[in-house]
């Protein structure tokens, strides 16, 4: 993966979990998002997956994030080592003498993705250290060069076959440590690197892009760091893999190619990305290959979390394993997958094939939707349980069909609507950890009147404060107070630029109104007042 000097996203300290609303319509939410540009037939299966497994596994895994008494920080990436302290090839091409994963099973890996619930993997052919995970005509691999003897690329594609598993390679194609020539995002450190990028790329990676697709026929190719790539480079790429047609590619080839699918890497976007195939790469804990000192992990229930909150906004995710050198899976690791893997085991109906929310903000989980039949299916994934025993939908006009627990789908739970908002009496709902889902069965044919929204420069104000309140919604007309009460069809009415004057903090509250009927739930945001310095 990309080292956190090419983007302060890329191995940040801390995993964003970001609780922001998916945008699927500005604010008028009808049916379903459009396919985004570009789309084609092969990605079908790719998008009604949405959960997967990334391997990093490569000589890394042995020095596991030490080398000669310095330690890989927590919160950096242990597979950088070589770059994070400059080791020369000399000394670092030798750990391949020493990698001996005899305690590796493809067929226990590709069970446990499938018992987590994943329906695709994607293993590290060759990370930005250049040693092959293959059988390849250079040298610098895992069949020639290692005491293990075996091609792990072709254990795993086998058992994914076996097992009904889609099967990915992720290939470092630009960046390369231990090959003359092969770049180096942070600049080389050692004459053995130095030489020409346009002859590595003729005279390694070229070649075993083609080694990796005639022998493996991957599903999936996932480029990465394309430093010193440019259109003319990547050129080379695409003619290639032009001759597989259902090749699913990623953003990350560099030159101006933008692949099929977008990679946020350990971030989940606010609002997804609009008219895009994307997929929110994470690890577990902070590093993508295995060190022996970050045992800083995520809780199933982030884990858990996190797929949902991806999943409503229209991406997959990607979810990172580092195997030890002896090729096993760390426990904790394991642990996590299961986890999940129970939760989808009853919820994942409310996960695969579905598509993302139709509402700008929820504020107790996120909304996941799809068709059946003429009816559709809007399930809520509560994160935090009503204490009342009643959960709010904002802003839904839709006929029901029927309302009901999803892991007991013989109960069916009472609704009331008032003033724009759907009340559901959830109080014989035993809540579960992580996220509980109720299922909404709507008509098809429904509105989601989403909230207005409440700008202004800053949030902060000495004595006045220019606000302006907007909707989208056709025939709305914006209500707001500043009192801290539901705003009601009498309330003031926001038209334009509103200038607010107070001596203390305000707490603005807007709702939106259809010929004096409330159809919107309530947008709020506080300001806070300062004293002039």
């Amino acid at each position: 993966m990309e080292g956190k000097t090419q983007d302060k996203i890329m191995h940040s300290a801390r995993l964003k979990f970001i609780f922001a609303g998916f945008i699927l319509f500005q604010s008028l939410g009808i049916g379903f998002a459009q396919k985004p540009a570009g789309d084609s037939q092969k990605m079908e299966w790719w998008k009604a997956a949405k959960f997967g497994m990334f391997i990093h596994w490569g000589l890394y895994c042995i020095p596991a994030g030490t080398w000669q008494e310095k330690q890989v920080m927590v919160g950096d990436a242990a597979e950088w080592i070589q770059c994070s302290f400059q080791i020369p090839p000399a000394d670092y091409k030798p750990l391949a003498g020493r990698f001996n994963p005899v305690l590796f099973d493809a067929e226990q890996v590709v069970r446990l993705a499938q018992q987590a619930g994943m329906k695709y993997i994607v293993l590290t052919s060759k990370h930005h250290e250049g040693f092959a995970m293959f059988k390849s005509a250079d040298p610098f691999n895992i069949v020639d060069a290692s005491p293990y003897k075996k091609d792990v690329v072709q254990a795993l594609a086998d058992a994914c076959k076996k097992h009904g598993m889609r099967f990915g390679l992720y290939y470092s194609q630009a960046q390369d440590w231990n090959h003359p020539g092969g770049s180096a995002c942070r600049g080389h450190w050692d004459a053995a690197q130095e030489g020409s990028f346009d002859q590595y790329l003729e005279d390694v990676a070229i070649p075993q892009v083609k080694e990796i697709l005639s022998a493996y026929h991957p599903a999936i190719l996932w480029w990465d760091t394309p430093c010193d790539m440019t259109p003319e480079r990547a050129a080379r790429f695409t003619s290639i893999i032009a001759a597989y047609p259902r090749l699913i590619t990623n953003n990350r080839l560099g030159g101006g190619m933008n692949g099929d699918f977008d990679t946020p890497e350990q971030e989940i976007p606010a609002t997804g990305i609009a008219g895009k195939n994307w997929e929110a790469c994470m690890t577990m804990n902070h590093t993508w290959g295995f060190s022996s000192h970050d045992h800083d992990w995520k809780s199933s229930t982030v884990l858990i979390q996190n797929l949902i909150d991806i999943v409503s906004k229209g991406g997959n995710y990607l979810l990172n394993v580092g195997p030890t050198s002896e090729g096993l899976i760390p426990q904790p690791s394991i642990e996590r997958l299961q986890d999940i893997g129970r939760w989808l085991d009853t919820n994942g109906e409310a996960i695969y094939g579905t598509n993302a929310s139709p509402f700008s903000e929820i504020t107790w989980g996120r909304v996941t939707q799809k068709k059946s039949g003429r009816s559709v299916r809007l399930y809520l994934h509560v994160f935090d349980w009503p204490g009342d025993g009643k959960l709010v939908v904002p802003g839904l006009e839709a006929k029901i069909v029927k309302v009901y627990p999803l892991a007991s789908a013989a109960i069916r739970l009472a609704t009331e609507k008032k003033d724009g908002e759907l009340y559901i009496d959830v109080s014989r709902v035993q809540p579960t950890s992580a996220a509980t889902v109720v299922v909404l069965e709507i008509d098809g044919n429904f509105t989601v009147y989403n909230k207005p929204e409440i700008k202004a420069e800053s949030a902060v104000f000495i004595d006045t404060l220019a606000v302006e309140m907007t909707t989208d919604i056709k025939n709305g007309v914006v209500h707001y107070t500043t009192d801290g009460s539901v705003p009601v069809a009498g309330s003031q009415q926001a038209k334009g630029r509103i200038m607010l004057a107070g001596e203390k903090n305000l707490t603005v509250r807007a709702r939106v109104f259809v010929r004096g009927k409330a159809v919107s739930g309530t947008a709020e945001r506080e300001f806070i007042q300062m004293a002039p310095l």
